[in-house]
């Protein structure tokens, strides 16, 4: 009998290929089944409540660790180069830190680097995740997303307004904010997908920088349970972006997110030696993105 995990990531791959052609970049490529709709007396953004502050969070954040220490030992997770730390170290204020989004879980790499970094022991990272990665998920996996200090969004307004309160009250007093811009998790992708406005907004209002992170991979000789190879990350982390206060909001959040696409082009093509191209009609393409392919 055929490995049937394998199978489905054929034909994940396939999907991966078939949404490039067509341009859908913000959509996922995985079918998750209706997420229940977040309501505002289910999340404690803040963690403000007994329970959150003293039990649950502290217990999913040191099994969130576990899991990644584990997932490193066994190497299912493997960091091998981390390049610009410092461009990090350098804000003396919260900030909003982007990155490429292939994998469910590699925010736990990130999370790693957040805490080697000078950083770590003072703040805290939260991440910014989908309404059903809260709502959805059973067992072990929805403990940690419920509780790791993630930031669901919500399709309830008034739950949206806690969120936005709570990315106010967390930036403000110096936290760090991991957001996804590019919306969708396409497995093992390695492009740089065109960037939602979201992360330069939350900048630009509250005064914080964006610090653009960008995964490169190769591939290990170590297979995973679906016979592909694990892949080597290697975590690259680009000088922290600044609005410019000459200009106005909606400038500064296109210029922002235009210079974080910069960032991650010219790393995706510095590391594998190859110009950023993609299948779809360029039609299908941002201005800006268009406007860098020719760069």
């Amino acid at each position: 009998m055929g490995n049937s995990k394998h199978e489905e990531r054929v034909e994940l791959l396939k999907k991966v290929e078939q949404y490039e052609k067509e341009g859908r970049f913000d959509e996922d490529t995985n079918v998750d089944p209706p997420a229940p709709t977040l309501e505002p007396d289910e999340i404690d953004y803040l963690r403000e409540k007994m329970t959150s502050k003293w039990v649950k969070t502290p217990v999913a954040m040191f099994l969130g660790k576990l899991y990644f220490k584990n997932s490193a030992k066994e190497k299912q997770v493997i960091i091998k180069e981390i390049n610009g730390l410092e461009n990090l170290e350098s804000v003396e204020t919260g900030g909003i830190i982007t990155s490429n989004h292939f994998n469910p879980f590699e925010a736990f790499a990130v999370e790693k680097v957040f805490l080697e970094s000078s950083h770590g022991k003072k703040h805290k990272l939260y991440a910014v995740i989908r309404e059903g990665n809260y709502t959805n998920f059973p067992g072990i996996y929805g403990f940690l997303f419920k509780n790791c200090n993630t930031l669901p969004l919500s399709s309830n307004h008034q739950t949206m307004k806690k969120f936005y309160d709570a990315i106010k009250t967390l930036l403000g007093r110096g936290e760090f904010i991991l957001i996804y811009p590019e919306q969708s998790m396409w497995w093992n992708y390695r492009k740089p997908k065109p960037l939602k406005d979201g992360a330069y907004r939350f900048a630009c209002r509250h005064n914080v920088p964006i610090i653009p992170f960008f995964i490169t991979t190769k591939e290990s000789d170590i297979l995973d349970e679906a016979d592909f190879p694990i892949m080597e990350y290697y975590i690259h982390i680009g000088k922290p972006i600044y609005k410019d206060e000459n200009l106005t909001d909606k400038e500064n959040i296109n210029n922002m997110r235009k210079e974080n696409f910069l960032v991650w082009k010219k790393i995706y093509e510095d590391f594998y030696n190859i110009p950023l191209e993609y299948t779809c009609d360029k039609s299908k393409l941002p201005d800006y993105v268009k406007e860098s392919l020719k760069k």
